[in-house]
């Protein structure tokens, strides 16, 4: 059985908590619509009030020469950018009633969405995955002693058993997390403040370090981009879309901002090392605001990695495999915690280099897919068939193509990483990473002049779903 031809009858879901979510990647009905755009707020602001969010200030200052600043530029801009389109994309879920990924075969056709779904589903259920579980057990180890891979044990069961219910718990458990995360944070980041050095001199990272962190922070707001509509599609289809964008939006934008500020911050007290990032950035807190940072850390950790986890199995799922059961999603979330969970183990040395690197490369592929998304919905005038969402045999080999292109040409030529640096990167060392750049506007324009030759027309259906 198709996953988005679960019988209705088989869901009775609704709004119950204490419920395993049935099914997969199915439309929601009408009669189990529920909730409120204002929820989007804690939704997202939540998962980034962790030290995640944290390090992505502090790469501006001690890995990229920047000045306090010159970082906070590269902050606002880049989290700007990616905070605006995660609203628009959230304001789909209500009106198409489907994930993120399934929305996306628009521009993708059945078949071709298998790139993004599968790079998706890695990067959120296994990435995404260890990169916060990593921080999270350490700032437990730092507050409690116990043994590294003990916490990460910990952190990685709560946050599998949150996903494994589903949605209802999900928002349920965000939206407690959301003022004891945003109280300590807030303490802990006045606090920095109070003894930063703010106008401390530059390292000389110039305009290439500039954008450097402009992308590190373009794809830490923008990796959530995919997983947009994943938490808007029980939303009513009256609900206003403006109310879901603004607060969606701002969810990613404040949280992101604030805390990446307040690494950059960090920095410039010099108390940072590589060792254990989490103990450096509470060093210079007093010892109570200290203890209750490291626990904020632990669970905006778990906040982000229920994300994580729940929309990496929906990625998955987009892909239709079969699996004969109605909890096929929890099932699903259950495997990728146990994966994530050994990927993460082998993170727990030298975090900081490879979450740097992580950051760059969740931008390599979220930039062209937004290309190519974005233009579909520009061409498409807003507006499209739901058979181009959940019909099997829609083809649109426009999205794959472009999508490919776009990555292989903007990475192989424009990548400045540890890993790889292209032949544009070494000959022009000063203008740093711009593949996000370069993927977008690449995979933007090449689906623009692929559309009409390789886009089938939608598939004939009763009714019309409007997305303008």
């Amino acid at each position: 059985m198709s996953a988005v031809d679960l019988p209705l009858a088989d869901r009775d879901y609704g709004d119950k908590v204490a419920a395993v979510e049935p099914g997969g990647v199915e439309f929601i009905p009408l009669e189990e619509r529920h909730g409120s755009p204002v929820q989007l707020l804690w939704t997202w602001a939540s998962p980034n009030f962790e030290f995640a969010t944290v390090f992505v200030g502090v790469l501006g200052p001690l890995f990229f020469g920047l000045s306090f600043a010159q970082s906070a530029a590269a902050i606002v801009l880049g989290t700007a950018l990616g905070s605006l389109t995660h609203g628009y994309l959230s304001s789909m879920g209500p009106r198409t009633g489907l994930p993120q990924m399934v929305a996306g075969r628009s521009a993708f056709g059945f078949l071709g969405n298998a790139v993004p779904s599968v790079i998706n589903s890695v990067m959120a259920g296994i990435g995404w995955f260890a990169v916060n579980s990593v921080s999270g057990a350490l700032a437990l180890n730092t507050l409690t002693g116990l043994p590294s891979v003990l916490c990460l044990l910990v952190v990685v069961a709560v946050q599998v058993v949150v996903a494994f219910f589903g949605h209802n718990l999900v928002q349920l458990f965000e939206s407690y997390a959301f003022p004891v995360l945003a109280v300590i944070f807030l303490i802990a980041v006045a606090v920095t403040f109070a003894k930063a050095d703010l106008r401390a001199p530059s390292g000389g990272g110039g305009i290439g370090g500039f954008l450097v962190l402009a992308s590190a922070s373009f794809g830490y707001a923008a990796g959530w981009n995919p997983y947009a509509s994943d938490y808007t599609r029980y939303l009513p289809p009256a609900t206003s879309r403006v109310r879901v964008g603004v607060f969606a939006g701002l969810g990613v934008l404040v949280s992101c901002v604030l805390l990446e500020l307040a690494g950059a911050a960090a920095v410039t007290i010099g108390s940072f090392n590589g060792d254990n990032p989490t103990a450096s950035f509470t060093g210079h807190l007093p010892t109570v605001i200290a203890d209750l940072t490291l626990l904020a850390i632990a669970l905006g950790a778990v906040s982000a990695n229920v994300l994580n986890i729940y929309s990496g199995s929906m990625a998955f799922l987009a892909l239709e495999i079969r699996l004969p059961t109605r909890i096929r999603r929890a099932l699903v979330a259950a495997v990728f915690g146990v994966i994530g969970f050994f990927v993460a183990w082998s993170g727990l040395r030298d975090a900081g280099a490879k979450y740097e690197n992580f950051l760059l490369v969740i931008a390599y592929w979220v930039a062209p897919w937004l290309g190519v998304v974005l233009t579909d919905r520009f061409l498409r005038r807003g507006s499209f068939d739901e058979g181009t969402m959940t019909t099997r045999s829609y083809a649109n080999w426009a999205g794959p193509v472009a999508f490919v292109v776009a990555m292989v040409v903007s990475i192989l030529l424009f990548s400045d990483q540890t890993l790889y640096v292209g032949p544009v990167a070494k000959a022009h060392p000063g203008i740093g990473d711009v593949t996000p750049v370069v993927g977008f506007v690449l995979a933007a324009a090449t689906y623009a002049v692929l559309f009409r030759p390789l886009a089938q027309p939608a598939p004939e259906t009763p009714k019309e779903i409007a997305l303008s």
